[in-house]
C-alpha cells in the first residue's frame, strides 16, 4: 500500500510537471513538485492549474450567467455605489469589470484608462481588464501595449486569454501573420469555442475560405455537444460568427 501511495504522488507530480512545461510556467515549479511530491502538487493544482482550467472558468461562467439572469444589473449597481462612496483604484476596477460583463465596454474602457494612471498601473489584472475592454471598443493599438507587456513580464498570467486577445488585436491592427500565429497558439493549447469562432470570423473577413471551412468543422463538433446553458453562455460569439458568415456569403 505505501508503494501504491507513493506511485500516486509521483503520477500527480508528473501530471503537474507536464502542465508546467506545456503552459510555460516558471520552472521553479518543477523543483517544488519533485522536492515535495504531494504537497507541491496540491499547491500547484490549486494555485495554478485550477485558476487557468476550463473547468473552473466554465463553472464560474455558469454561476455568473445564473446570477445575471436573476438580476442583470445588480453587480453594476453595487459596484457603482461602492465607487461613489469610496473612489479607490480597487472599486474603480471592480466597476469597470462589472460594466464590461454587461456589455458596456465603452464606459468600462474609460474607467480602466483612468485606473492605469494610478499607482496600480502595472497590476496584471488591471492591464488585462483594460486590454479586454479596449479590444471590444476596437482600440486595438491601446490593447496591444498591455497585452505584449503581459506576455513579456507575466507569461504565466492567464496565457490562454492573453493569446486569444493578442490574436484579435493583431487582426485589428492589420498584422495577419501575427494574428494567425496567435490564433493557432490559442487553439493548440486551449481550444475554446470562442477562439475557434473568432478565428473563423477573421478567416472569413480575410477571404480564407479553406481555413474558415476547417474551423467550422471543429465548431460543429463543439456545438453538437452543447446543452442549453452552453448555448446561452456562448450566444454572443455565435451571433458574431453567423453575422460574419452572412457577410461573406453576400460578398461571393
Amino acid at each position: 500500500m505505501p508503494f501504491a501511495g507513493l506511485g500516486l504522488h509521483i503520477l500527480l507530480a508528473l501530471f503537474c510537471a507536464f502542465h508546467v512545461v506545456r503552459t510555460g510556467q516558471q520552472l521553479y515549479w518543477l523543483f517544488i513538485l519533485f522536492a515535495f511530491p504531494l504537497l507541491g502538487s496540491l499547491v500547484y493544482f490549486f494555485m495554478v492549474f485550477m485558476p487557468n482550467s476550463r473547468l473552473e472558468r466554465g463553472a464560474f461562467k455558469a454561476v455568473s450567467a445564473a446570477a445575471k439572469a436573476l438580476d442583470p444589473g445588480k453587480e453594476v449597481r453595487l459596484a457603482r455605489s461602492d465607487y461613489a462612496e469610496a473612489p479607490t483604484a480597487q472599486n474603480q476596477m471592480r466597476l469597470a469589470a462589472a460594466l464590461f460583463e454587461v456589455g458596456n465596454a465603452e464606459e468600462s474602457a474609460k474607467l480602466y484608462e483612468g485606473a492605469l494612471k494610478g499607482p496600480f498601473s502595472s497590476d496584471p489584472d488591471l492591464r488585462f481588464g483594460a486590454a479586454r475592454s479596449f479590444v471590444e471598443c476596437q482600440r486595438f493599438s491601446d490593447a496591444l501595449v498591455h497585452l505584449e507587456e503581459l506576455r513579456k513580464t507575466r507569461p504565466d498570467f492567464r496565457p490562454d486569454s492573453v493569446a486569444f486577445l493578442l490574436a484579435r488585436t493583431y487582426a485589428g491592427t492589420s498584422r495577419p501573420a501575427e494574428a494567425r500565429e496567435e490564433f493557432e497558439r490559442s487553439l493548440e493549447r486551449f481550444g475554446t469555442f470562442e477562439a475557434y469562432a473568432e478565428y473563423a470570423i477573421w478567416a472569413l473577413a480575410t477571404g480564407d475560405a479553406a481555413l474558415a471551412a476547417r474551423l467550422q468543422t471543429q465548431i460543429d463538433k463543439i456545438t453538437g455537444r452543447w446543452n442549453a446553458m452552453s448555448r446561452e453562455l456562448n450566444d454572443a460569439a455565435m451571433r458574431r460568427l453567423k453575422a460574419a458568415q452572412q457577410l461573406a456569403t453576400r460578398r461571393t
